[in-house]
């Protein structure tokens, strides 16, 4: 591997032979023995460390892409039998039909006024002037027993205004009739863990059975409990139902379509197989009913991470408690619409499970209540290669590795099945989850791609648990999408014009760099083509870096 290098370092040496040590010709042979014995190596060494990662990553998608595809035939042949039942039911031909039940059917309980247990709705927010009405309006209107729920809005806003304004909007419900809560208080400690916490601690809060969450821009329908609530009711082992989460703003821009994708992946693929094989899944903090129960036992809410909600999973799976993943059941959401708020969402989204992987392994190695197949589960697919190797191959191997192979080449050994086959499967299998955007797949690549400059340096902070490593940023909400109720607000959106666009500094260093790899594989090389990726994730690395994707804040 090495001895076209040491060729070109005999002759440089050669050449040399003689001259000052500050010549040109000694300053190529230097740099010549440095790149022979150090730089390549180390490339070498990098791709077959991101060959390894990219295999992993693959493995785990088409893992989970199998249970998918066998759960899907499951339903359909389960959905041929029900149909099956029914003709003969409609027909008459077997009265013994007539005693089989739906193994799915809602229980009698979720229905009957009087049996319906005692439901908390949480509602956490901060500042929230665009969305508050419509968390509050939905809540207000789900179809449940009005003495058996009680909604409790936790307000942390600072601006005086805004908390006046979710104030009345909490008390004109009231004066319908609804059972609503508002909770204000002095500090943020703890953020949103902190402010659940203590609305749990509430007298009238103490005696519901489960509990409700939603964020400030999610719209549950009126039939959402009646849904949710029957694997609770059915099995006492069940901590967890999590719902889908549905987007209202998902046509908006290029940065919604984008994220789009990426969560209808995270729900039809992560989520479903976690609950199937395993019981276990990352509680997405919102959209989801809690046994109130099984939240005490797991220790309550906790602060200790950016992501209270994966962290308390994690702990009462610990305890033993089972989830169910209800894909059925969609809420409606709206998608950050500016790259600055997307960024923000992302740090926290990557920092904190990578911080969480930190403090909770020893946790789970000890845990004597589950079973080393979930421990393996938890600890390599859950943590390691969808929070940490996920984020970490993607920059390294297509932002740094392969751009520095193209400056040494002919040196580095680069196969072509992780350059180009292995994150074809990869793509495709994602890509399935949207097909109505299957034009921007491209688009998508190259957009992961630039974000993962931001994700794996989250994923860093958050394993040696360095300054960002507790920073919470609240994501803006526009208010997107129709109202649930109450009057319609005003979106701050405004008409994106190139003056007000936002430049992002980072993105147009990587975009730089990349092109002048381009241009040198151009000009000295180019027999592999690498310079046609390399000028397109360019492309895409100036898009975001002058502000093009996502709406003008």
């Amino acid at each position: 591997m090495h001895a076209t290098a040491m060729r070109r370092l005999g002759s440089a040496a050669a050449a040399a032979a003689g001259s000052p040590a500050t010549s040109p010709s000694a300053l190529r042979a230097a740099w010549l023995a440095v790149r022979g014995h150090v730089v390549v190596p180390a490339l070498q060494l990098a791709v077959y460390v991101c060959a390894a990662m990219s295999l992993m990553l693959f493995l785990e998608r088409l893992y989970m892409a199998a249970v998918v595809a066998g759960l899907w035939l499951h339903r359909r042949r389960r959905n041929k039998r029900r149909q099956h039942r029914s003709r003969l039911l409609a027909g008459g031909e077997d009265d013994a039909w007539q005693r089989v039940q739906d193994e799915d059917e809602d229980l009698e309980a979720a229905g009957d006024d009087h049996r319906c247990p005692l439901v908390l709705v949480q509602i956490p927010m901060f500042n929230e002037r665009q969305v508050y009405r419509l968390s509050i309006g939905a809540a207000c209107g789900l179809s449940w027993p009005s003495d058996r729920l009680v909604i409790q809005v936790l307000d942390d806003s600072t601006d005086p205004v805004i908390r006046e304004l979710v104030e009345v909007e909490c008390a004109r419900w009231a004066g319908k009739g609804a059972c609503i809560r508002y909770e204000n208080r002095s500090n943020r400690s703890g953020y949103k863990a902190g402010a659940m916490r203590e609305g749990l601690r509430k007298p009238y809060a103490r005696r519901c059975e489960f509990v409700a969450i939603f964020d400030a821009d999610f719209q549950p329908d009126a039939d959402f409990l009646r849904r949710a609530l029957p694997p609770l009711l059915r099995d006492p082992g069940v901590a967890l139902v999590q719902a889908r989460w549905r987007f209202v703003n998902a046509g908006d821009c290029l940065l919604t379509r984008i994220q789009e994708m990426s969560l209808n992946y995270h729900f039809a693929v992560e989520q479903e197989a976690g609950s199937a094989c395993h019981a276990f899944f990352g509680f997405n903090g919102t959209a989801g009913v809690w046994r109130a129960a099984a939240l005490a036992d797991a220790g309550g809410w906790k602060e200790r991470t950016t992501v209270e909600d994966m962290d308390l999973a994690v702990r009462a799976s610990l305890r033993g408690w089972r989830f169910v993943y209800a894909g059925d059941i969609g809420v409606r959401n709206e998608l950050p619409s500016t790259f600055k708020a997307y960024r923000y969402q992302q740090h926290r989204w990557s920092c904190g499970p990578a911080n969480l992987f930190r403090k909770v392994t020893p946790e789970i190695l000890r845990s004597e209540r589950v079973s080393p197949w979930k421990k393996l589960h938890i600890l390599y697919a859950f943590f390691l290669v969808r929070k940490v190797v996920a984020h970490l191959v993607t920059f390294l191997f297509y932002c740094v590795v392969i751009p520095a192979c193209v400056l040494v080449q002919g040196d580095v050994h680069l196969p072509r099945y992780v350059a180009m086959y292995v994150p074809a499967a990869i793509t495709v299998l994602n890509a399935v989850c949207t097909p109505r955007s299957a034009h921007l797949l491209v688009f998508w690549i190259l957009f992961e791609n630039v974000m993962s400059m931001h994700r794996s340096k989250a994923a860093i902070i958050g394993l040696l648990e360095a300054s960002r490593a507790n920073e919470w940023v609240v994501t803006d909400k526009l208010g997107s999408g129709k109202v649930a109720a109450g009057p319609t607000t005003t979106k701050r959106r405004q008409q994106p014009v190139w003056w007000r666009r936002e430049v992002h500094v980072l993105e147009l260093v990587l975009g730089a760099c990349l092109l002048y790899c381009a241009v040198y594989d151009i000009v000295f090389f180019g027999q592999d083509h690498f310079y046609m990726y390399l000028l397109l994730q360019s492309a895409a690395a100036f898009i975001v870096g002058f502000g093009y994707v996502g709406a003008s804040s």
